[in-house]
């Protein structure tokens, strides 16, 4: 027998080497067009995963439009070159749908006010539960299961409350919450903004960064350019910046 291990690969380097995380987004010359225009791009976009995104720019300047091509829902012009979570888009947009939650959005995530919080997260899980199995009432403590990580250490709201008595950080919280259900690997945030006071919304920036504690890459849009500046971070999230759109003005470097 050859016991000559000169040769023999060195398993123990192998085994302790760091593994490469990949990035979350990667797109070259990523853009959108309309029948008034661009809607934002070219872009050159190189996410990190597992971190906290931050996509400033003006009203008009496409911050949901582009959030929501990342979320595999929106088709970006052909020539756009963009993976996000290792899949290419849009020929695999049904697996990132799958990865990636939405929430903030007008339109497609909006609360009912005349519908307790209870109520509102036992339709949402419904949703995401087979056709056939039954939803269960939503109580204190399986809405605290799923809210806790949202809210953090933020009292809960109560399951009974109505949604038009929420303030503006826990309305924006519910709907973190929501998206979170689906567990996912990706989550869109739009329009920051709706919680107006800058300090409220240093409690919404920090409990979308402590998301990422737990892997999540979270992607967040908001229009105050100077938004990374009045903000407090656990570490400087990463900064896209927009500045295309009908109402664009030159984003801050």
């Amino acid at each position: 027998m050859n016991t000559d291990a000169r040769h023999l690969p060195d398993t123990t380097t192998v085994a302790s080497a760091p593994r490469e995380v990949p990035p979350a987004v990667r797109a070259t010359g990523l853009a959108l067009h309309g029948s008034r225009g661009a809607v934002y791009g070219p872009l050159d976009l190189e996410l990190p995963s597992g971190g906290l995104v931050v996509v400033q720019g003006p009203q008009g300047g496409g911050r949901s439009s582009l959030l929501l091509t990342l979320a595999g829902r929106m088709v970006p012009d052909a020539g756009s070159q963009l993976e996000v979570l290792g899949e290419p888009l849009p020929r695999r947009r049904r697996a990132v749908q799958r990865r990636a939650a939405v929430a903030g959005f007008a339109g497609i995530d909006d609360l009912d006010g005349s519908v307790s919080v209870g109520a509102t997260v036992r339709e949402r899980l419904a949703w995401l539960r087979p056709w056939w199995a039954r939803s269960p009432r939503v109580d204190q403590a399986a809405f605290g299961q799923l809210a806790a990580p949202v809210f953090g250490p933020r009292p809960l709201p109560q399951v009974q409350t109505l949604v038009w008595d929420l303030d503006e950080v826990d309305a924006m919280l519910l709907r973190v919450t929501l998206a979170m259900a689906q567990a996912p690997d990706l989550l869109l945030v739009d329009d920051v903004d709706q919680v107006h006071d800058s300090t409220r919304r240093q409690t919404v920036w920090s409990c979308l960064e402590a998301l990422t504690t737990s892997g999540t890459t979270v992607v967040a849009a908001v229009a105050s350019l100077d938004e990374l500046a009045r903000m407090q971070w656990m570490s400087p999230p990463t900064r896209v910046a927009l500045s295309s759109g009908p109402h664009a003005v030159p984003a801050a470097a």
